[in-house]
C-alpha cells in the first residue's frame, strides 16, 4: 500500500446559507482545495461526494454528476462518486479516496461534501436527519433522532454517574473554540448555565446540547504522497484509517451507553498506523449530541469508560487541557451540514497540523485524529493524520 497525503483543503462557513445553492457550495470548496493544492483539473483522477440528504431536502439525485458537471470536470470525464453513509458520508468519502490511492488504482483525488439542511422547515431537515435511524422500529414508531440519543444519554447517566453539567460542560467548551473559529455557525461563547437552563428536547438533552442542522461544504485533496512533492513541499499524511459498522436501531444493542463501532474504528486506524492515543495533539469527534463526544472520547480509549464526562468538566479537553476536543467548534457549534461534517474534521486537523489554526491553534501539533459517524454510530469512520 502506498502512503496518502492531504495536499488541499477548502471549507465554507457553516449556518444558514440561503443565498448559495449546493452546486455553489461544492463549487467553492472544490476550487478552494484545488488552489490549496496547486493542482489543475488535469491533475484529477477521481472525484468522490458526500452527501446525505439532497434527495429528501432537494429532490436532486446523481449528486455525483451534478458536481462534477458544475466544476467543470465533465470535458475530462473525470469519475465521480457519490458516498452515503448518513452523517458519515464525508467521513466515508475520504476513506474510499484514501483506498483507491493507497491500492494504487488512482494518484489524485478530490474528496468534497455539502449539504443544504436550511432551505426546507426545521421538521423536514430533523425528519431527514432521522433517515439515519431504521425507519421501521424507531423513527416510524415515533422515536426522533434526539430521543434515541437521550436514551443513550440517560442509560449513560444511569451507569457512570454522568451529571447535568458535566453535559453542559461539553457544550460550553465547545462554543469556546468557535468563538475562535471564523468558519463557525455559532462563533459565540454560552455558559453551562445557559446550556442546563436551555429548552427541554429529549430529557435529559436540551437545545443547547444538540447540533444544529447547518448548511456548508468543505473538500480535500489527497495525493500518492510519493507524488505530493511536485506540488507541495510540505503535506500531511493519512498514517491510520478504519472504519466499522454496528445494528443500525438501537434495540439490538448489547448496551445503550455505549457505541462500539466507534471503538472498532479507532483501533483499526491505530494498528495501521502503530499510534496509540497518548500520541495524539487533538482530537475531532463527532458530537451531534453533547453525550456523543463523551461516549466517542472513551470508545477511542482517550478516557478510561465512565471517565470522559468528569474530565471534560475539569476543563481537560479544552484548549490547553490533557488534549484538545473540537477545536473546530464541533458539530456543535461550527455546525453540521451531514455530507461535509466528516471533511470538515479533517479540514481543522490539517489546519492545525499545519499551524494555520489562528487563535485556537495547539502549539506544536504533529497528530490528530478525527471520528466522524452516521446514525447513532451504526457507521464509523477514523482518521489519524501526521504532519510529515
Amino acid at each position: 500500500m502506498r502512503d496518502v497525503s492531504v495536499i488541499g483543503i477548502g471549507i465554507t462557513k457553516f449556518g444558514e446559507l440561503w443565498e448559495k445553492s449546493l452546486r455553489e457550495l461544492g463549487l467553492e470548496t472544490g476550487l478552494a482545495a484545488i488552489s490549496d493544492a496547486g493542482i489543475t483539473s488535469k491533475d484529477i483522477d477521481a472525484l468522490y461526494i458526500g452527501n446525505m440528504a439532497a434527495g429528501s431536502t432537494l429532490q436532486q439525485e446523481h449528486v455525483s454528476a451534478l458536481i462534477a458537471d458544475y466544476c467543470g470536470l465533465t470535458n475530462l470525464n473525470v469519475p465521480a462518486t457519490r458516498v452515503e453513509a448518513a452523517s458519515a458520508s464525508g467521513g466515508l468519502a475520504i476513506r474510499q479516496a484514501y483506498m483507491a490511492i493507497a491500492g494504487g488504482f488512482i494518484d489524485i483525488a478530490v474528496v468534497g461534501g455539502a449539504e443544504k439542511m436550511t432551505d426546507v422547515s426545521d421538521s423536514e431537515s430533523s425528519y431527514t436527519v432521522s433517515m439515519g435511524s431504521d425507519e421501521q422500529w424507531e423513527s416510524q414508531a415515533g422515536a426522533t433522532f434526539a430521543s434515541l440519543h437521550a436514551m443513550i444519554a440517560q442509560s449513560h447517566m444511569n451507569e457512570y454517574g454522568t451529571s447535568r453539567e458535566e453535559l453542559s460542560a461539553v457544550s460550553e467548551k465547545n462554543h469556546y473554540h468557535a468563538s475562535l473559529n471564523p468558519m463557525a455557525q455559532f462563533p459565540f461563547q454560552v455558559s453551562g448555565e445557559a446550556v442546563s437552563n436551555s429548552g427541554m428536547v429529549s430529557s435529559p438533552l436540551r437545545m443547547l446540547d444538540c447540533a444544529p442542522n447547518s448548511d456548508g461544504a468543505a473538500a480535500v485533496v489527497l495525493c500518492a504522497t510519493d507524488k505530493a512533492k511536485k506540488f507541495k513541499k510540505e503535506s500531511i499524511r493519512i498514517i491510520g484509517s478504519g472504519q466499522a459498522s454496528d445494528t443500525l436501531s438501537l434495540h439490538h444493542r448489547k448496551y445503550l451507553n455505549r457505541l462500539p463501532a466507534i471503538g472498532i474504528a479507532a483501533k483499526r486506524a491505530f494498528k495501521s498506523c502503530g499510534k496509540k492515543t497518548k500520541d495524539l495533539d487533538l482530537v475531532e469527534v463527532h458530537d451531534n449530541f453533547t453525550i456523543t463526544e463523551i461516549i466517542a472520547l472513551e470508545e477511542i480509549g482517550i478516557f478510561k469508560r465512565g471517565k470522559a464526562a468528569s474530565m471534560g468538566f475539569k476543563g481537560e479537553t479544552r484548549l490547553g487541557g490533557k488534549i484538545a476536543v473540537n477545536t473546530s467548534g464541533g458539530l456543535k457549534a461550527r455546525g453540521h451540514a451531514p455530507g461535509a461534517t466528516g471533511i470538515a474534521q479533517v479540514v481543522e486537523i490539517v489546519q492545525q497540523l499545519r499551524g494555520e489554526a489562528g487563535k485556537r491553534q495547539i502549539k506544536g501539533a504533529k497528530i490528530g485524529l478525527a471520528e466522524n459517524h452516521g446514525g447513532t454510530a451504526a457507521t464509523a469512520v477514523v482518521h489519524i493524520l501526521e504532519a510529515d
